[in-house]
């Protein structure tokens, strides 16, 4: 696993690049050799206290100005994006909880029924109710498990829908925003563990975004002001490192903040929550019929040629797209025409 390339495709430029995987080489030896040969010791690395531990360690010791500098460099975070100064970033936690003038650098489409980006990321798409697929994503979670043990009813309402992954890594910005807009109906949190989001550790340990610790959002669209695209279940789960999420929702930029709760009404593509620090995931989780993925994420997804570690676990195609927070990725639909699939029920819009 050593040796093999993990490449993606960037949207805006439409070309295929090689990531460059943040300690690489530590993360697959602890997922490979630790895992099995001390599982004692793997499950110490990804408990809560070891997360934190190493978190402080890796973000929180402090700066001189030249390690400033390099690290941002080396990251190629874009320095005019940033709100605040950078050159009063003493840590790389200040870098990677930075904010940025999204209003201005982070456009959103003026439709109101296309669905966003909840996050800068690197995505996946798939669906439930393809059974081809059936292998991949019970790689990535396990179904039952993922709404948490006693949310029998959530698990009910988006049986056979359609799913979105999203992987953060180290260098993004890590503000998820809301990718639709609408009333929060479940606000929870899931505990578990923290396993990386390495694709090569992904890959390794079984449905890790079920078993990892997670805040569940579910948000109803079909009110007045919604998206219209049915219920959104937005996922947000640790990963190794990540110690919080911090629930943030802003309705104004960055403005007054507030703990996120059932009842209240969410605007399309504002501040929802900030992980803290690091890479992680966020999954959206649709009811059936309710949406269509974006055509170019569904083609890239199955490029060739390109070299992914999931592709050569899973055995098919599965290349991700590098997305921008607040950028379209699906749309909704609306009753009485033909579905892809070919069945009576929903069309685009």
């Amino acid at each position: 696993m050593h040796s093999i390339l993990h490449q993606y495709i960037d949207r805006r430029s439409g070309r295929l690049e090689t990531e460059r995987l943040y300690q690489d080489r530590l993360v697959l030896f602890f997922y490979s050799r630790v895992r099995e040969s001390m599982p004692a010791l793997f499950r110490l690395l990804t408990s809560r206290h070891s997360t934190r531990l190493l978190g402080y360690l890796n973000y929180d010791t402090a700066w001189g100005s030249g390690a400033c500098r390099r690290f941002l460099r080396d990251h190629q975070i874009d320095l005019d994006e940033c709100l605040e100064d950078p050159a009063d970033f003493h840590s790389a936690r200040q870098a990677f909880e930075r904010k940025i003038r999204y209003w201005d650098c982070r456009p959103m489409p003026e439709d109101a029924r296309a669905v966003t980006a909840p996050c800068d990321a690197r995505v996946l798409v798939g669906s439930f109710r393809d059974r081809a697929s059936l292998f991949v994503k019970d790689k990535f979670f396990d179904y039952h498990e993922l709404f948490g043990g006693e949310q029998q009813h959530w698990r009910a309402t988006f049986t056979e829908g359609d799913y979105a992954i999203f992987r953060l890594t180290p260098e993004k910005y890590h503000y998820n925003h809301t990718p639709v807009a609408g009333r929060v109906l479940d606000h929870y949190t899931v505990e578990g563990d923290y396993h990386s989001c390495n694709p090569g550790a992904a890959v390794l340990v079984a449905t890790p975004y079920s078993k990892n610790r997670r805040v569940v959002t579910v948000i109803d669209t079909d009110v007045e002001g919604g998206t219209q695209v049915g219920k959104v279940a937005m996922i947000e789960i640790v990963a190794l490192m990540i110690g919080d999420i911090a629930q943030c929702y802003s309705d104004a930029r960055y403005d007054d903040p507030q703990p996120v709760v059932p009842g209240m009404f969410v605007k399309r593509g504002q501040p929802k929550s900030l992980f803290r620090p690091g890479s992680s995931t966020t999954l959206l989780v649709f009811e059936p019929q309710r949406i269509r993925f974006a055509a170019d994420l569904l083609a890239n997804q199955a490029t060739p040629k390109a070299h992914s570690r999931y592709a050569l676990a899973f055995g098919q195609s599965l290349i991700e797209t590098d997305v921008r927070v607040r950028s379209p990725i699906a749309h909704a639909l609306t009753a009485g025409r033909l579905t892809l699939s070919g069945r009576e029920g929903m069309h685009v819009e």
